[in-house]
C-alpha cells in the first residue's frame, strides 16, 4: 500500500492530491456543495478538478495546459449552475449543455455528457492524451 500525505492522498497519486486541495478550498473560492457532488461522482472523481472564478472544471491531464475538451460547471444566482463545454470540438469555442437547480443535478448533466474515454486523467499534459472520439 501506498504511504499517504498530510491531506491523506498517495503523493504518486496528482489527482487524488488535486481533489484534496480542492475539498479544502474556502467557500468563498468554490460552492462546498458542488465539490462534495462531483467528488462523489467516480467519473468525475477520476478526472483532475481545476477551480477559476467559482466554476469547478475538469481536465484529463494533470499538468498544464489542461485539457480544456469537458464541461464545466459555473455557479449562477439562486444556487443554481450552467454547465458548458468552453472549447467544444465543433470549434465554435462554446457550447451550454444546460443549467440545473442544484449542485447534483448540475454534477449529473456534466457526467452524461463526458464523451467516451475520457477517464482517468493522465499524469501529464494534453499531448500525452489520445483524441476523444
Amino acid at each position: 500500500m501506498a504511504e499517504k500525505d498530510i491531506l491523506g492522498a498517495a503523493p504518486d497519486d496528482p489527482v487524488a492530491t488535486k481533489w484534496q486541495v480542492v475539498r479544502e478550498m474556502d467557500a468563498n473560492l468554490v460552492d462546498k456543495a458542488l465539490v462534495e457532488a462531483a467528488y462523489a461522482n467516480p467519473a468525475l472523481r477520476a478526472l483532475f478538478p481545476l477551480v477559476s472564478h467559482g466554476s469547478l472544471q475538469f481536465s484529463r491531464c494533470t499538468r498544464f495546459p489542461w485539457s480544456q475538451d469537458l464541461p464545466s460547471i459555473f455557479p449562477l444566482f439562486g444556487g443554481r449552475f450552467r454547465v458548458w463545454r468552453l472549447h467544444e470540438p465543433r470549434g465554435s469555442g462554446r457550447e451550454r449543455v444546460g443549467e440545473a437547480d442544484s449542485a447534483e443535478e448540475a454534477v449529473e448533466l456534466v457526467a452524461s455528457h463526458l464523451p467516451a474515454g475520457c477517464g482517468p486523467a493522465v499524469d501529464g499534459t494534453p499531448d500525452a492524451l489520445q483524441p476523444l472520439s
